[in-house]
């Protein structure tokens, strides 16, 4: 799902016109054990608990794509017969209505739930249904009534936490007394949406999972509630790259190289905003990578070496995140002792040299340098 796909279903979640036709829940405690069941219907839940509903299902829509967001990959075999997929299908098309389906799917979510001593979850599911409005010739919206009514289900898994016992002020008794802590719900750690909405139209062949950690958490929710594989998040794509880079091209891995690299993925990435008709984010391959690497000096045989590891890490037909290659937010130099940060943008302040045989790092500072706060002179 784009960004545009996206805020459009967010904006779905508001209080003020909510569409949420039902929400169900399971409070379970550490040990995966159920607490309560219960369902929320919008027209009769106070507003104040429904603008705390809408919080938790626009958050498992927030974040970034690949990140946060992961586009979970259906194949034509699972659409027609796959037992996961024909779960989430019917949760869809009964409006999760049916308490049979309901319990099946928080099952399932519960078989993934780490035990804990210390934290309770609460498993959220929602059904909404949307038009689809078509577009003119111009690309304006038809203003006419629409023939496609989006179904969609989402559905979010929360921590709960004990807060701490605290003095607390009692009105009717005019006095402060101790309170025990209290279990309060925390923003979710993981998520799903299903179908996905793709450029405005419902694609059965995909579905998003959220998950506000990647740290690998999610690929037991993905396999068990998606019965698919695990997409690998922007942030362990970029390891895994980082890596790939260092091990063959060793000594060829020049700060000049890795600059290029960036420069190249910063100027895909301003490309990619800019293209409206395209709002996916960029991926680079194994072949414009090593192209870089050719521009830079790097001999064939390392170039070659990059290439067999890269089809070994990727597949391939790999291709990878521009984000997993070089991160838009951050331009880091390090070394044991100094660490230097730079706008990802301005790359191009920063070069190499070696003066009286020794390596040094040099900073173009023309203006606006302080040391410690306080504003200097070179």
């Amino acid at each position: 799902m784009n960004k545009k796909d996206l805020a459009y279903i967010k904006r779905r979640m508001n209080v003020e016109h909510c569409h949420i036709t039902s929400i169900k829940g399971l409070y379970v405690n550490g040990k995966k054990e159920p607490i309560a069941a219960f369902e929320a219907l919008p027209v009769r839940t106070p507003k104040e608990d429904m603008e705390k509903y809408c919080a938790i299902f626009k958050r498992i829509l927030s974040g970034e794509t690949e990140q946060n967001l992961l586009t979970v990959d259906f194949t034509p075999e699972q659409v027609i017969s796959g037992q996961e997929y024909g779960l989430l299908t019917e949760l869809k098309d009964c409006a999760i209505h049916s308490d049979e389906l309901v319990d099946a799917f928080f099952e399932k979510v519960c078989a993934c739930i780490p035990e804990t001593e210390d934290q309770h979850h609460l498993i959220l599911l929602m059904h909404d249904a949307c038009d689809i409005r078509h577009k003119n010739s111009d690309g304006s919206d038809d203003e006419g009534l629409s023939d496609t009514i989006f179904h969609y289900i989402l559905s979010a898994v929360c921590p709960v936490k004990r807060n701490k016992a605290a003095l607390c002020y009692d009105a009717g008794e005019n006095a402060f007394t101790s309170r025990d802590g209290e279990w309060v719900v925390s923003m979710p750690e993981m998520g799903l949406m299903f179908p996905a909405l793709d450029e405005g139209a419902p694609n059965i062949y995909n579905a998003i999972c959220y998950t506000h950690k990647a740290d690998g958490t999610q690929e037991a929710f993905i396999e068990t509630l998606f019965g698919a594989p695990a997409p690998v998040p922007s942030a362990l794509q970029r390891e895994d790259f980082q890596a790939l880079l260092t091990e063959t091209l060793g000594n060829e891995c020049s700060y000049e190289v890795v600059q290029t690299i960036h420069e190249q993925v910063m100027e895909r990435i301003e490309e990619q905003k800019a293209d409206k008709e395209n709002p996916l984010p960029p991926r680079i391959d194994k072949k414009e990578v090593a192209a870089l690497l050719k521009d830079c000096g790097v001999t064939e045989e390392k170039r070659e070496a990059f290439e067999q590891k890269f089809d070994e890490e990727f597949g391939l037909t790999g291709v990878v995140n521009a984000t997993a290659v070089s991160s838009p937010k951050k331009f880091q130099l390090k070394t044991p002792d100094v660490v230097i940060r730079v706008s990802p943008s301005r790359s191009d302040l920063v070069e190499t040299r070696i003066i009286d045989g020794h390596p040094y790092i040099l900073i173009r500072a023309e203006e606006g340098v302080e040391v410690n706060g306080v504003n200097v002179r070179i």
